[in-house]
């Protein structure tokens, strides 16, 4: 979601969030933006500027549910550099934050988890197809 960045930073655009660069809690900014508005909707994909990579909406907007089985120790117990999880379990991992979410939570590092059987208004999935 960082969309090539050539350094680590927090989102495609750098270390800071303003509720002007994406959809999520306007008065909650992270990294030293200022406050912004607050829409308490999704809003069409797009309304925001897109990363390097040409996608939108990568931090803010809806939750993107990820293929990744949650457990607690995943990333802490891991050597890899991105771990997937365990290769089962009761939980998948949403990244991404949505309308609600404070700048924090919008974050490429930052997740969160829900039952695979849950449904919510901000909770969506994005559809990928790998050129090879």
């Amino acid at each position: 979601c960082r969309g090539g960045a050539k350094k680590y930073q927090e989102f495609a655009f750098g270390d800071a969030l303003s509720s002007k660069k994406a959809n999520f809690k306007g008065t909650s900014p992270f990294g030293g933006a200022e406050k912004g508005p607050t829409l308490g909707r999704t809003c069409k994909v797009g309304s925001y500027s897109a990363n390097a990579f040409g996608l939108y909406d990568m931090h803010g907007n809806a939750l993107e549910w990820c293929s990744d089985w949650y457990h607690q120790k995943a990333y802490p117990n891991s050597k890899q550099i991105d771990p997937t999880g365990p290769g089962t379990g009761e939980r998948r991992i949403q990244r991404g934050g949505y309308y609600r979410s404070s700048g924090f939570a919008c974050r490429s590092a930052y997740r969160t988890s829900d039952p695979p059987k849950d449904r919510a208004p901000y909770s969506g999935f994005r559809v990928v197809l790998e050129i090879k």
